[in-house]
């Protein structure tokens, strides 16, 4: 103390010094002169030394006394004097987030924590007024239980409304933390960094590899570009570090890191210690960032311990970065090494959102928002009286007026929220999309592709041909001009002008660029939020429920926005907000001055929120309005602005409309607003309702009344009729951009293919064009060769005979002379018929002849050998033993029942029965001037063959013989059903081919039969890949397409287990791209066969997709075998049965409703006793289709059997029409004497 008294007293003399006078002395004359006076002559001079009269003068000032500021009342925010600005902008410095200056959580707090500003609960303590009493007053003073405490309201109102700003501030800065590459990797910090990759092979593999350098490329481009000085390094079982130490960031350097990035792959295991001691050891480096995927091979304490060992004296934070791994050792593991180098954790996993919250920055972000909410809390108790045993008390009772201010009070407001408006005349009055395409459309510019073509486009003609008595069809514009399909439909002949369709792609780009003009025009200001106000008498209803309570602030901006820019145009409009009751501005519909608008703006400002959502009442009070039907003002537009489901059913206000106006054409246009909300706990939905149902309800409201829908949340436009409308006909230039394109090439390949027909034909015509020969180098023409006696014999018979037979066909009677012609022989006209028939048996019959020598000399003779009977009836072939192997062939059911049908089996029970001998036949009879059956015809059975009467030749035992047969070869039939029906090719088929890639629809319709097919993919990578050893790829496409392979690849163990893991991570979403799927396919020039499965049309037209599969396909030819999967739309089956057909490939359709393993179970439990029943299902595909047409045909023939025996015992025999005589037949042929 004795020190510290000394150091003050120097300081008061250091501070006095300019107080004390100068050390001369006035002389006699007034001149001075310098004094120099001894220190004992000073002390007895009588003069006070400087720090004795310092402290006299201390001593002589009054007491300081401390000001009172009660009964002061703070100044307004809008009242401007140098204080409040400086106020303003220290406290707008203090919370702004300062998202964008690369700091960590920890060092952006250490400016906007809740002790920084001064918020705890102790400094709110620290503002109280302990009101003493006699009773609680201790010995040292201490506040004992009881004690009471007294605050001002203003103060504790302050720091409430303090700690509401600070918790939005750090739900802020959350959801900038969960953007981009931060979300992924967390905030880089550092100037030169070192960046270590996992690239084993399980951080690399399962579909991983992909998603993975997605995420590093975002992370290059984000955060890694500003960096000072960079080093890159991948490690797997062995590290692969891409320099040799840091280089200076360049653009060329980012070039680098993007293709190390792009070529990376699976490198074996995870070796994190090598990576550690070549990381640690690069020189010149501030930073690590490690991210790890996968458990790594060492032990986490060994990990640590050389870490330790390693950094000891450096100051190189480790930032570890868990991505997407599941294992909790691996999370410990990063999460040590980040606090043991004083560095942070960051997680990321897709499958579970709540983990990337336990990451160092946003966790600490969680703890200042509890902090914030337990201060709120106690606040909370002070206003009931109590804070644990302590009696708390506000001064003037102005906390329970608190507690009666709306919460949106409370709220943050953007600057200048409560001033007034700036107002903004628009310089055109505004069109719907679908109004203003009617102006600046494709067509109604001319623009469509139909239109530009029209001119030379010419309709083949078919026209009938009397002479030749058919339809021709011309042929000569078929050669010379493109064939192009038109927009109805039919096939026309196109003249392709090239440089026409040049100009004409040239005039859709601009189009296109007009379009986007449009779309960023609506996607800008108060359009983005509402959409465009086109009436000119226009109502807007507002959503003032309970529910949007927090997002009030946002609400009235939002129509601060609208009031500005879009109302000062209109001629009359009106605001009704609704809450449980509904109440408008005005009365009725008001002119829209300067003055109205401002006033508006100011009404807006006093809207709170309450109540539930009742929008008829908002809807009546804006159509039920006396005052506008006494002025016959009516309503044109009404704009709805909310955020959830009304109280009333859809149906029942989409009534009401219709009726109210009728005769009036008022239209109600819907706006969704969506912002999400942040908990300590994750994302919550700010609403109680589902966002797709509500975006339904409010989607149906507005397209029945003829209005647009509208849907928006922070981030930009969800969902917007006037955008789909211009992205439709973007779509449409660009669908006819490329038929253009088309055309072109099509013109282009057969001028190339007229040109190779020319060369060749020139080719040709050289080759014919010989060079003459030399006249010495003819040779004499050579005679015919001579015959040998032999061939002279022959040829006289033959000669003989062919004159004998001329004779014999001419009648010329025996006294008839040489030179008289003689005229043709009578012959009936059913003579030449029998004629004609036995030169056919002649013919069928010829003789077997032998030529002999015979003793004069060359003379030869012939032998006929044997002689056919024409007549001869042919023997009857017992029936067919058939045969099928019991081991399936992996073959299609067309290939199969080329070998096994029951044509092929001899079963055919028509053709048995249909032998020619077997026709009843009727025959005119001259004798008797009538036509006359055979006399025996009643004795056989006559049967019914294929509209033909036919004798039954084949008798009783025989046909059972023929069932016996049939019977076991129809229960093979039904075998291979049931086979085809079973594990995996009920839904895929048989696959045939050696090398497939299969296609698979993972869009969002497929979200309820996902499971399902998961399983069905497993069981096609073990039944068929893995056990019939066929190579395989994968490919999964939806809004984008996603190979497992770059290629097929053998059916391992490992690959099978790859593909089965990856097959698990599918999650349907998206559109179905199946064009671009196709073509990924054909990329891989060795399959042999494309299994395509999907469940409904693709993204792009179906013609375009089958005109471009057919120009790639049709030189390679491979199959392309289409699956429809539990899709009910029949034009999407058509185009796969087309796409199968196209290609030469089957068709396969699989859906829920399909059980024809419990008939074909049925059938063969039960037998075939009955041949109807049970029916099976009707099959579409084409393996099925077949088989199951042989399965009916086969119960067919079996019931015909059955009936053809029946006859046998329905038909009389000889002995049962006439007993007696027959018995006297018998009599006859046993008596001895007539034996």
């Amino acid at each position: 103390m004795a020190g510290n008294a000394a150091l003050y007293d120097t300081a008061d003399e250091v501070l006095n010094l300019e107080e004390d006078d100068d050390p001369q002395i006035e002389g006699g004359n007034g001149q001075l002169r310098p004094t120099f006076m001894t220190q004992p002559q000073l002390r007895g001079s009588g003069r006070l030394s400087r720090s004795q009269r310092a402290k006299a003068r201390l001593e002589e000032r009054p007491a300081w006394e401390q000001p009172s500021t009660r009964g002061a009342t703070p100044t307004p925010d809008l009242y401007v004097t140098n204080i409040n600005q400086i106020h303003d902008k220290v406290r707008a410095r203090d919370m702004s987030a300062m998202f964008n200056e690369g700091q960590s959580s920890e060092d952006w707090l250490s400016n906007h924590s809740i002790e920084h500003f001064k918020l705890t609960l102790k400094d709110l303590l620290t503002k109280g007024k302990v009101v003493k009493s006699d009773a609680s007053v201790g010995g040292q003073g201490d506040v004992l239980p009881g004690r009471h405490l007294q605050f001002e309201a203003s103060t504790v109102n302050e720091v409430e409304y303090k700690l509401y700003e600070s918790i939005e501030m750090y739900h802020n800065r959350i959801k900038w933390l969960l953007q981009g590459s931060k979300k992924t990797f967390g905030m880089i910090k550092g100037k030169k960094v070192a960046v270590v990759l996992d690239s084993s092979d399980a951080n690399c593999g399962f579909g991983r590899l992909n998603i993975f350098r997605d995420a590093l490329l975002e992370l290059i481009d984000e955060q890694l570009h500003n960096k000072e000085m960079l080093y890159l390094l991948s490690f797997g079982t062995h590290i692969d570090p891409l320099w040799s130490g840091p280089k200076f960031t360049n653009i060329g350097l980012l070039d680098q890191a993007r293709q190390f990035v792009a070529h990376m792959k699976g490198m074996g295991g995870c070796n994190l210690l090598a990576a550690l001691k070549k990381v640690l050891t690069v020189k010149g480096i501030d930073s690590i960032v490690l991210v790890l995927g996968n458990c790594p091979d060492q032990k986490s304490e060994h990990l640590i311990e050389f870490t330790e060992q390693m950094i000891v004296g450096r100051r190189v934070p480790l930032h570890c970065v868990a991505f997407d791994c599941n294992n909790h050792l691996t999370n410990m593991t990063l999460r040590k090494l980040a606090e043991m180098s004083g560095g942070r954790y960051h997680v990321y996993a897709s499958s579970s959102e709540e983990q990337i919250y336990t990451g160092t920055d946003i966790s600490l972000l969680l703890r200042e928002i509890k902090i914030a909410q337990d201060v709120i809390n106690k606040i909370q108790q002070m206003r009931q009286g109590m804070m644990g045993d302590a009696l708390i008390s506000i001064l003037n009772e102005i906390s329970l007026e608190v507690q009666k201010l709306p919460q949106s009070r409370f709220l943050p407001r953007p600057p200048n929220h409560a001033g007034g408006l700036n107002i903004e005349e628009p310089s055109f009055l505004p069109k719907a999309s679908a109004e203003w395409l009617q102006q600046n459309g494709l067509k109604a510019k001319k623009l469509s592709l139909y239109q530009v073509l029209a001119p030379n486009a010419f309709a083949p003609i078919e026209q009938f041909i009397p002479i030749i008595r058919k339809s021709v069809r011309s042929q000569t514009h078929e050669k010379a001009m493109t064939q192009f399909e038109w927009h109805d439909g039919t096939i026309k002949n196109v003249h392709v002008d090239q440089a026409h369709l040049f100009d004409y792609q040239k005039q859709l780009g601009a189009m296109v660029k007009l379009y986007e003009k449009r779309i960023d025009w609506l996607s800008k200001d108060s359009r983005r939020l509402f959409g465009t106000v086109v009436e000119k008498k226009v109502v807007i209803l507002v959503d003032l429920s309970l529910s949007n309570m927090s997002y009030l602030v946002h609400i009235q901006h939002s129509l601060r926005l609208l009031l500005e820019q879009q109302l000062t145009n209109k001629e009359a409009y009106n605001i009704i907000g609704f809450g449980s009751r509904a109440h408008c501005w005005r009365p009725c519909l008001q002119e829209p001055t300067e003055k109205n608008l401002q006033n508006t703006w100011k009404w807006i400002l006093g809207l709170e929120c309450n109540g539930s959502r009742n929008l008829m009442s908002a809807i009546r009070l804006a159509l039920e309005n006396e005052e506008d039907r006494k002025k016959s003002s009516v309503v044109e537009g009404i704009y709805l602005f909310t955020s959830g489901i009304p109280d009333q059913p859809s149906d029942v206000i989409c009534s009401y409309m219709e009726e109210a106006t009728v005769g009036v054409h008022t239209r109600l246009h819907t706006v969704l607003f969506n912002v999400d909300d942040y908990d300590a706990n994750g994302a919550i939905p700010g609403r109680y309702a589902d966002i797709t149902e509500t975006a339904e309800c409010l989607r149906t409201l507005a397209h029945v009344s003829g209005g647009r829908f509208h849907w928006f949340r922070e981030t930009g436009v969800i969902e917007s009729d006037d955008i789909k409308y211009i992205l439709g006909e973007i779509d449409k230039a660009v669908n006819y951009s490329q038929k253009c394109a088309m055309l072109v090439d099509s013109v282009k390949k057969r001028s190339n293919r007229n040109k190779a027909e020319e060369t060749q034909r020139a080719q040709k015509e050289e080759t014919k064009m010989l060079p003459m020969r030399p006249t010495s180098a003819k040779k004499a023409i050579l005679g015919p060769p001579k015959h040998t006696e032999l061939t002279l014999a022959r040829l006289q018979i033959q000669d003989n005979k062919e004159r004998e037979e001329k004779k014999a066909g001419v009648w010329r009677p025996t006294s008839g002379k040489k030179n008289l012609i003689p005229s043709d022989p009578y012959v009936s006209k059913q003579k030449t018929d029998n004629d004609k028939k036995n030169q056919k048996l002649c013919k069928s019959a010829k003789a077997k002849r032998a030529v002999f020598y015979t003793e004069q000399k060359n003379d030869v003779g012939l032998v006929f050998r044997e002689y056919k009977d024409p007549l001869k009836k042919k023997k009857w072939k017992p029936i067919n033993h058939p045969v099928i192997p019991e081991r399936e062939e992996i073959c299609s059911t067309k290939e199969w029942l080329k070998k096994y049908s029951l044509v092929k089996l001899r079963l055919d029970l028509s053709k048995l029965v249909s032998g020619p001998d077997c026709t009843h036949a009727k025959r005119h009879v001259k004798t008797l001037h009538k036509t006359v059956p055979a006399k025996y015809c009643t004795i056989f059975p006559s049967v019914n063959v294929k509209g033909l009467v036919k004798h039954l030749q084949l008798q009783s035992h025989e046909l059972k013989e023929y069932e016996e047969r049939l019977e076991p070869v129809l229960r093979r039939y039904l075998g291979r059903l049931q086979w085809l029906l079973g594990a995996s090719r009920r839904t895929f088929g048989n696959v045939l081919e050696k090398r497939v890639c299969v296609l698979i629809d993972t869009s969002g319709s497929m979200v309820s039969h996902m499971d399902d097919l998961k399983k069905d993919l497993v069981a096609l990578i073990w039944d068929q890949f893995r056990r019939e050893k066929i190579s395989f790829n994968l490919i999964r496409f939806s809004g984008d397409i996603e190979p497992w392979r770059s290629t097929t690849v053998e059916p391992t163990d490992t690959n099978c287990h790859d593909a089965v893991q990856w097959v698990n991570t599918f999650v349907p979403a998206g559109n179905s791209c199946t064009l671009e799927a196709l073509m990924a396919a054909f990329e891989d020039k060795k399959i042999q066969a494309i299994y395509l499965l999907t469940d409904g049309k693709p993204d792009s037209s179906t013609a375009r997709v089958l005109g471009e599969v057919a120009g790639v396909n049709t030189v390679r030819g491979v199959k392309i075998h289409t699956i429809s999967f539990n899709c009910e739309d029949e034009t999407a089956n058509t185009f796969l049965r087309q796409l199968a057909a196209m290609s030469r490939g089957r068709y396969h359709r699989v859906f829920a409703g399909m059980d024809g393993d419990l008939a074909v179970h049925r059938l063969l439990e039960e037998g075939f006793k009955d041949t109807d029943f049970p029916v099976l299902p009707r099959f579409e595909s084409d393996d099925l289709l077949l088989l199951s047409k042989e399965i009916e045909e086969a119960r067919h023939y079996l019931a015909q059997s059955r009936s053809f025996r029946e006859l046998f015992q329905n038909t009389p025999k000889p002995h049962e029409k006439d007993p007696v005589k027959h018995s006297r037949c018998q009599a006859q042929q046993v008596t001895p004497g007539k034996a």
